[in-house]
């Protein structure tokens, strides 16, 4: 199992993630090309105006009315995303079986970037929990994603202090960070991959139509 887990499983799960993403640009592509608004109204100066907007911390209204969430959110993207590219024993797999390498992050550096992800979620689901309006629009989906996002950090920190049978937690946290890919596509949290055209697309329908801002 274990070695399935870090052989086999990891093609399985790029292979999914890869070409779920491919199908899903595909089909919006297609999809938009029926839209007889969407494609004559893009702006490239617009959209990366949205872009960069909502990129850069405060950029947007919405983000100065809620300073702690919006700390908060970009610490978690952060974290969540360059952790698993950058943890030295992620990197180490990929140069034994593929014999390539890069930099790595410092592991208390990458420790700390793991435990802030974990009280992310936390503070996310307290939040669905807590505020009224979030409360009534969440779905059960919403909390398996959350546990799916989770889960990965999750059995790395467990793994990392050696918490519980270490092999088990390993297999765990690998079939774990295997779930996490293969879905990326096929459920919200696909906006890690389309937010650029999102918010392109509603940067230039607010500014290239409306003339409006959309930040």
């Amino acid at each position: 199992m274990y070695e399935f887990s870090r052989g086999p499983l990891v093609w399985i799960a790029f292979i999914v993630l890869i070409g779920g993403t491919i199908y899903r640009v595909a089909k919006i592509y297609r999809d938009s090309k029926k839209e007889r608004v969407v494609h004559p109204y893009m702006s490239l100066s617009h959209g990366m105006r949205s872009i960069a907007h909502w990129l850069v911390p405060f950029g947007a209204r919405n983000m100065r009315m809620r300073p702690v969430f919006t700390v908060m959110s970009f610490l978690f993207h952060i974290c969540l995303l360059l952790t698993p590219i950058f943890l030295l024993g992620h990197v180490m797999l990929f140069e034994q079986s593929w014999g390539i390498s890069w930099w790595t992050l410092p592991d208390g550096l990458a420790n700390v970037m793991t435990i802030l992800v974990v009280v992310a979620v936390t503070v996310f689901a307290l939040r669905r929990l807590a505020h009224p309006v979030v409360r009534f629009v969440t779905k059960t989906s919403d909390w398996v994603l959350l546990v799916i996002v989770a889960a990965p950090f999750v059995t790395g920190l467990l793994a990392y202090y050696q918490v519980f049978d270490y092999r088990t937690v390993m297999i765990l946290h690998m079939w774990s960070g295997a779930l996490w890919l293969m879905v990326i596509p096929f459920t919200r949290i696909v906006h890690m991959i389309f937010f650029p055209l999102t918010r392109a697309y509603m940067g230039s329908e607010f500014g290239h139509v409306r003339s409006a801002r959309d930040w």
